[in-house]
This record gives structure tokens, sequence and C-alpha cells, in this order.
């Protein structure tokens, strides 16, 4: 299995940017995907996530700015993001599971099972 992000790169605040993961080697259209992320010298933290239904989940600092949206024909989950803050500076990882999750543990890292190797955005102010 695979996971590969793109659309990372550098922005100035206000701006927005369109990320995406695309799956290869399995199929994930029954379960949650989501998106972490990760700056430096901080844990990894969860950001938004999309189950097999739809219904979307996202950290509250990203709530009106952030769109998680999937396209299971294209095993492919996406990360519009609008009026970044360079606060939103981290590296961005997809992260996808074969497992039933609640809620509460699709938003750990710990319910995740496969993860993208991650793509840089940068807010400059």
């Amino acid at each position: 299995v695979q996971l590969v992000e793109s659309g990372g790169g550098l922005v100035q605040a206000g701006g927005s940017l369109r990320l995406s993961c695309a799956a290869s080697g399995r199929t994930f259209s029954n379960y949650p995907m989501g998106w972490f992320r990760q700056a430096p010298g901080k844990e990894r933290e969860f950001v938004a996530n999309i189950g097999w239904t739809r219904i979307t989940y996202y950290t509250d600092s990203v709530k009106g700015r952030f769109t998680i949206s999937r396209d299971n024909a294209k095993n492919t989950v996406y990360l519009q993001m609008n009026s970044l803050k360079p606060e939103d500076t981290a590296v961005y990882y997809c992260a996808a599971t074969d497992r039933d999750l609640t809620t509460d543990q699709a938003m750990g890292v710990s319910g995740y099972n496969y993860w993208g190797q991650g793509t840089q955005v940068t807010v400059s102010s």
C-alpha cells in the first residue's frame, strides 16, 4: 500500500493550497481517511478526517478554513486549505486505515496504519 501526497509549497498568509493524497495497493472507500500535520519540535496532530459516509471532522483551529473531501473512484483524498496562517506551517501527512474506528480513534495518530511520506506547507507572514 502506498499513499502519495502532493500540493504542498510556499504561500503567503491569506493564500490557499490544495493537498492531494493518492492511495494505491488497496481501496479505502469503506474506511476513514485523514490529514495530520507536524510542525518542527511538535507532535503530529490531527487536522481533519472523512468517513466512508463522507461525515467530516476538523480540529478547531482549521474549522471554516480547511475542507476535506474524497473521490473514491480515484482512491484519493483532498485537503483544500484557505486563509492560510503562518501557524499552519508544518509537514502534512495523509493517513488511511482498513479498520473500523470510533470518532475519537479517527482523530488520533494510532487509529491509522497507513501513512504518506508528507508534504511541506510553509506560510509566510
